[in-house]
């Protein structure tokens, strides 16, 4: 209506000048606020299984993010099931030295049986899940459907795990001719955990996870006792060595952790 108004007063450019010029006065939609879901040192442990590669050898990675101090832990596997899960869980654990108060889920069928079967927020777990959680003393809980914010910091650490980690070693054995598997992946990710993620300036918090996992130490739950014996595992503290059979030779390992153009000294 406004173009034909103007065309018979005289104006003779097109329609999409006139488009273009009155657009630049239109509101703008206010932007909404990033609403950050922050929790206390030791309250909540987010995990999630990240997908690597689909065919041929499938790889896929479980990743666990403290909530407080953003310390990260990740293992390979090629699949999803419910035992992969709580491998995942019992070694992150071990890695940071205690055990949150809850841990966070999306809706993983393997862990997640049915959602809401006994009423809202009522969940049918998986029956070895619950035994974990009674043994280690810590509650499963699920993030509420379509607010996979309230999962962002585990999700944020996939993304870093993929450019930081994956990427660069994908390319490292591509040069050698191999390709990445569980074994070789699992094979390296302990040293970079330990050298490059946990020590690297959070965008967030402008402080290293491993610094701020001192304080959120603190507040983690023990580690349950077996067989009298508290059980040691690697930690945040220690450079884990590669638990799998060795797939390639320790050199290959050695040139990938030491990152190309490094020459090896025996």
């Amino acid at each position: 209506m406004l173009y034909r108004e103007i065309v018979e007063l005289g104006y003779p450019g097109k329609i999409r000048l006139l488009s273009d010029y009155v657009a630049q006065f239109k509101p703008t939609a206010p932007t909404e606020p990033l609403v950050r879901f922050e929790t206390e040192p030791g309250e909540q442990l987010q995990v999630d299984f990240t997908i690597i590669r689909r065919q041929g050898q499938p790889l896929k990675a479980f990743v666990a993010t403290l909530g407080y101090s953003r310390a990260s832990y990740a293992h390979f596997f090629d699949n999803e099931r419910s035992e992969s899960w709580l491998t995942g869980l019992r070694q992150s654990f071990d890695f940071f030295g205690g055990v949150p108060k809850e841990v966070l889920f999306d809706n993983a069928k393997a862990i997640v049986l049915e959602r809401d079967a006994y009423g809202v927020g009522e969940h049918r777990w998986h029956p070895e899940l619950l035994l974990l959680a009674k043994e280690y003393g810590f509650q499963p809980r699920v993030c509420r459907p379509y607010r996979a914010k309230t999962k962002g910091k585990v999700e944020r650490f996939n993304r870093y795990l993929k450019s930081s980690f994956v990427v660069p070693l994908q390319a490292s054995l591509r040069a050698e001719g191999l390709k990445l598997d569980v074994q070789t992946a699992n094979g390296c990710i302990g040293h970079w955990l330990t050298s490059v993620a946990n020590i690297r300036i959070h965008g967030t918090t402008q402080e290293t996870p491993k610094h701020r996992l001192t304080k959120e130490k603190e507040a983690l739950l023990p580690l349950p006792i077996r067989s009298g014996n508290v059980v040691v595992a690697p930690s945040l503290n220690d450079v884990p060595m590669p638990i799998e059979s060795i797939q390639h030779p320790l050199s290959t390992y050695d040139a990938l952790l030491l990152g190309e153009g490094h020459e090896l000294t025996v």
